[in-house]
């Protein structure tokens, strides 16, 4: 305590006032509710203009406090219009990322916490309750018992630490000299499809083996790798000289969200002593519908799996479910224990030995709430309705003349484009295909650019086969027949309008009659 007479004390230095805190959590609290209650209010897609939000922020932080109520207003006249809405029912772009009510008060109980879970007695809750919940999704897929988890915070960092382990495995000096040690080591060779997600072609160049050592297994009709295909690079590869060493697998590309055959793959594997891991990170998740098991056929005989519950189970990013079947492998490719953080406890998992990371979020908290929340027929429900909703666009795009379908659409994300049926007229000679295809890009292109402007829905594209596809994913959990309906009407309205508008300058520039 300041001496009587002294000078004027400033503000104390301790935490937030607790009354100014309960007012503020209070306000936030009616706000993600009123937020929630209509995220149709705002436009799925940020219309800001690149800077523009920087502009508008100081260039210096404040010297002085501020209240919170300032920063609370700033928050929404700044921040808010520059905010692409993820959770808004019209969001289509990509793989859904839906902030549930039980998920965001799971993510506010662990940001209050602040635990750190890297070793099981920096807080016991965090680690038990993350191996419990983690058994409680691995028997919702139907997946073998002798799989163990670790919650990652992405795909991305999980089938890093697979690929790591893959590697570690049949190199163990690695750990110890590096590749550029390994004196006369061959080169190892990593396979996945074509249609893979980058992140494993990143994995690779992160953990030494380079880009160039992926090698890319043609896939069929269907956008499947072919097994006979990866026997025949596996072949030539060892005789060749290389070391194979691990298969990435996936169910439910990014692209098309093709469905790798990896019952045919495991024995594969099996009979060449490789690492077979599967990116389920998407499609995955479709096995806790019972009549959806079969997409994880295969699985059984897989070294580890990835599959994201903040993709389709409705958990707020980031919360990703890594399985191994040898939780050993990935310790002794990342174990590492300094004197302070030795611990005498016996039976327990360290999760800090599992992977790079040492500070560790209290993820497993929200999905345990989730899971509790709605339970396993709930959320199966909730998944099997968007399965059944992209299902009816599939059988529209089907019976509609001006519309093709361009990949199967085994889950709840549907790519196609618009084909104007009076264009098959001028699909004769080589030159008149490649003018037509080369029109149908730019008029898909614009229909998806008009749409995405509307603020009204949001969706991406993709190549497939060469060709602009409009691709279509449906996996909010707010996302239901009046948003989808919504969607394809202005998708429709756009599509017509724009061919209207383009087809006579194209036929003008491309000097067709």
């Amino acid at each position: 305590m300041a001496s009587e007479g002294a000078g004027a004390v400033g503000p104390p230095l301790g935490e937030m006032d607790l009354d100014e805190f309960r007012r503020a959590g209070h306000r936030i609290v009616d706000w993600i509710a009123d937020y929630r209650a209509h995220p149709e209010c705002y436009p799925v897609l940020s219309r800001c203009r690149p800077g523009e939000v920087r502009a508008q922020l100081p260039r210096a932080a404040p010297s002085e406090a501020e209240s919170i109520e300032c920063i609370l207003n700033d928050f929404e006249r700044l921040i808010l219009p520059g905010i692409t809405h993820w959770n808004h029912p019209a969001f289509f772009a990509y793989f859904a990322i839906t902030g549930s009510g039980p998920g965001i008060l799971g993510e506010l109980l662990a940001s209050a916490l602040n635990v750190n879970a890297m070793l099981w007695r920096t807080s016991p809750a965090a680690t038990e309750l993350e191996e419990c919940v983690l058994d409680w999704l691995r028997e919702m897929l139907g997946l073998p018992a002798d799989f163990k988890g670790v919650i990652a915070d992405c795909a991305s960092t999980a089938s890093l630490l697979a690929i790591a382990a893959a590697r570690d495995a049949v190199a163990p000096e690695i750990r110890a000299r590096g590749m550029a040690g390994c004196d006369g080591m061959p080169k190892l060779r990593l396979y996945t499809s074509e249609q893979a997600h980058s992140s494993i072609e990143k994995g690779a160049m992160i953990l030494g083996i380079g880009q160039e050592n992926v090698r890319k297994i043609e896939t069929d009709a269907r956008f499947r790798m072919m097994p006979s295909a990866l026997v025949q690079a596996i072949r030539g590869d060892i005789a060749d000289g290389w070391r194979p060493f691990c298969v990435v697998a996936t169910v439910g590309t990014t692209s098309t969200t093709s469905i790798d055959p990896v019952a045919e793959i495991a024995p594969i594997c099996r009979d060449f002593g490789l690492w077979l891991h599967v990116d389920g990170a998407y499609g995955g998740m479709a096995a806790i519908v019972p009549e959806m098991r079969h997409v994880l056929d295969g699985c059984q005989g897989a070294d580890s799996i990835v599959i994201n519950p903040h993709k389709w189970l409705f958990t707020p990013l980031d919360c990703s479910a890594l399985y191994v079947r040898d939780p050993d492998a990935l310790q002794r490719s990342f174990s590492l224990v300094p004197e302070y953080l030795k611990s005498r406890e016996e039976d327990v998992t360290n999760y800090m030995d599992w992977g790079p990371w040492l500070g560790r979020r209290f993820r497993a908290l929200k999905l345990w709430m989730v899971i509790r929340h709605f339970g396993h027929e709930g959320l199966a429900a909730r998944i099997r309705r968007h399965i059944e909703l992209a299902q009816d666009l599939v059988q529209r795009i089907d019976a509609d003349p001006d519309i093709e379908a361009l990949a199967p659409a085994p889950f709840s994300t549907v790519c196609f484009r618009f084909r104007p049926s009076t264009l098959k007229a001028l699909s004769g000679d080589a030159r008149r295909r490649q003018a037509c295809d080369e029109y149908l890009d730019r008029l898909n292109e614009a229909v998806l650019d008009a749409v995405n402007a509307s603020g009204e829905a949001f969706l991406s594209h993709t190549r497939i086969r060469g060709r602009y596809a409009v691709r279509m994913a449906i996996g909010n959990i707010n996302s239901d027949r009046a948003e989808v309906d919504r969607a394809w009407r202005l998708l429709r309205d756009e599509a017509s309008r724009l061919d209207g508008e383009m087809r006579q300058e194209w036929r003008s520039a491309a000097r067709i009659s």
